[in-house]
């Protein structure tokens, strides 16, 4: 064996580590950027005496502000929760190249799936800016309804017991077999790949994600949890158990608030 192809082997096999440090790189950019702009609003709207934003229609810039915002948070939440799978795409592709079989770049898988929570970001960008115009959230971008906000609750703690959840849960909870069962060669197929791994998990957190409109769109620590819960259902052997008590918890929330908003 050559010295040249001793030092390739030894890339290939340091290449699950160079995408683990990758993706936290990823994710806590991602993270500063959030933080710091929840940092500016909170002072912006300290200065101007917390003006009602609803008094100011949106601009084209403030539509892709607030996308951008929506874009790096779901970066932020959903690339470490995701990484279990993008590290067992990476080590399989090392084999493929061991072998001397078609492979391509992790950066392909993972491309495809944050173009599917960009496609999230679009669609909470446009549900902000109608609960913008209606006047239902404060300047901190949290809901200033509270049958709104049980509702929500209610509808996410109800969703945990789905059919539809349990699928796409099952799905992010299995990176091989979901790999094994879905593998395409190419870098076509490792896009195609990354879409679908995206489809199963918005199709597993999109009513998560819609709770940050109840604490608050900008609340750091709201936000922190949800992403902390996600990789618990992910990763925790009880993964399915915690995603159902949750809903229970969920629901016995939203029913909560709902009521004393109209006892009031």
């Amino acid at each position: 064996m050559t010295e040249s192809s001793t030092s390739l082997e030894e890339v290939f096999k340091r290449d699950r580590t160079i995408v683990l440090v990758g993706l936290a790189g990823i994710a806590i950019l991602s993270w500063a950027y959030i933080f710091r702009l929840a940092q500016e609003m909170t002072s912006r709207n300290v200065a101007a005496g917390a003006a009602l934003p609803q008094m100011s229609p949106w601009s084209g810039l403030d539509f892709t502000m607030i996308f951008l915002m929506w874009a790096v948070m779901m970066i932020a939440m959903m690339v470490p929760s995701a990484a279990p799978m993008i590290l067992v795409f990476a080590t399989i592709n090392r084999k493929n190249r061991e072998n001397q079989r078609p492979y391509t770049s992790t950066g392909v898988f993972l491309l495809g799936y944050l173009v599917i929570w960009s496609g999230f970001a679009v669609m909470a960008t446009l549900s902000q800016w109608a609960l913008h115009t209606a006047t239902l959230l404060s300047p901190m971008m949290v809901g200033t309804s509270p049958l709104l906000g049980g509702g929500l609750l209610v509808a996410a703690g109800t969703f945990q017991w789905s059919r539809a959840k349990n699928v796409c849960l099952t799905n992010c909870r299995t990176p091989l077999g979901f790999l094994m069962s879905e593998w395409r060669d190419g870098r076509r197929g490792a896009l195609v790949m990354g879409l679908r791994h995206g489809f199963f998990c918005l199709g597993c957190c999109w009513m998560l994600m819609a709770l940050l409109f109840v604490l608050g769109v900008m609340n750091i620590l709201w936000i922190a949890a949800l992403a902390g819960f996600v990789l618990v259902e992910r990763i925790a052997p009880a993964g399915h158990l915690i995603s159902r008590i949750a809903g229970l918890i969920f629901v016995g929330w939203g029913a909560w608030i709902a009521l004393v908003a109209l006892q009031a």
